[in-house]
């Protein structure tokens, strides 16, 4: 079950329905009696009198509810995938439209001493919600809206075994310290690498302009595309692991074949460790230990 999938408007779809459930056992039906030979004064959808209410409203409201649902969680494998001409929400939303339609009916005439319980009121509102976010979800931004979102977090330790920094102290393996400033952490200074990014500091006396470094950045990677295998498989001699961000996605080839098929991707808002320097590649490593070359290393955000 991929919670990802859903959408807020799917989360109304699934409230209503839960409230269309209660509605059911709660009266649909109240007698204007008083007196003792007056018995029951009340009836919920489940009693066979009042057949066929309950297929017909609540039933059909959340079996709407759950055909909806269901092609949600299938995801874009269910896209093209019909029954009798129509997707499972296709149905989902004919489905929820005929309850409200049936529930609204219902509301109407009615035996003389009888009026419509709480439950026959809640049925109406729990399907106007339902029918309303079932058609307008795909329609309205605000309902299309992805119900979980992945939300970018500082690692509390290192993968592989690498310690964690402690609170007070400089930021091991190019991470910055709690509290310690990203760009203080890379001060000689702290303990960190004046290159930055994990590339290699100017020599003094060489300085370096943003069009040079931009130039030499962009011949770097052209030759790390054309050089052979052997010769991107040699790390640097002086590079120390560090935590990285990637500004948009991007695909892992292999260690040893840069020109292989991917072996992973790399997404926004998670974090990755940089175990070694190739270049201007960088072998990254993934949270289940899988490691392949990024080489476009551009406007990575380090840890």
């Amino acid at each position: 079950m991929n919670l990802r999938a859903l959408t807020r408007g799917d989360a109304a779809v699934a409230g209503a329905a839960v409230l269309l459930f209660i509605a059911s056992f709660l009266p649909y039906w109240t007698v204007d009696c008083s007196g003792r030979y007056c018995g029951d004064t009340s009836q919920n959808a489940w009693d066979s009198v009042l057949f066929p209410v309950l297929p017909s409203v609540f039933l059909l409201g959340i079996l709407a509810a759950v055909l909806i649902l269901v092609q949600r969680f299938q995801g874009a494998a269910a896209a093209t995938r019909q029954v009798l001409g129509l997707r499972l929400d296709q149905w989902g939303i004919a489905f929820a439209v005929t309850a409200l339609w049936t529930s609204i009916w219902s509301l109407g005439g009615g035996p003389k001493g009888l009026d419509h319980g709480f439950g026959a009121w809640l049925a109406v509102i729990s399907l106007l919600v339902l029918a309303g976010a079932a058609a307008a979800g795909p329609l309205v931004p605000a309902l299309k809206a992805p119900l979980v979102t992945d939300k970018p977090a500082v690692p509390q330790g290192y993968p592989g075994g690498y310690p964690a920094p402690q609170a007070g102290q400089p930021g091991q393996y190019g991470y910055p310290a709690p509290g310690q400033d990203p760009q203080q952490a890379q001060s000689p200074a702290f303990g960190g690498q004046p290159g930055g990014y994990g590339y290699p500091a100017p020599q003094a006396g060489q300085p370096q302009d943003a069009a040079q470094q931009a130039a030499q950045h962009a011949a770097a990677q052209q030759a790390a595309h054309q050089a052979p295998a052997p010769a991107q498989a040699a790390p640097a001699p002086d590079f120390a692991p560090f935590w990285f961000a990637v500004p948009a996605p991007r695909q892992l080839a292999p260690k040893d074949n840069p020109a292989g098929a991917p072996v992973g991707d790399l997404v926004p808002g998670t974090w990755y460790l940089a175990v070694e320097q190739r270049g201007a590649a960088l072998v990254a490593q993934l949270q289940d230990g899988t490691q392949g070359l990024l080489a476009d290393t551009t406007g990575i955000q380090r840890g």
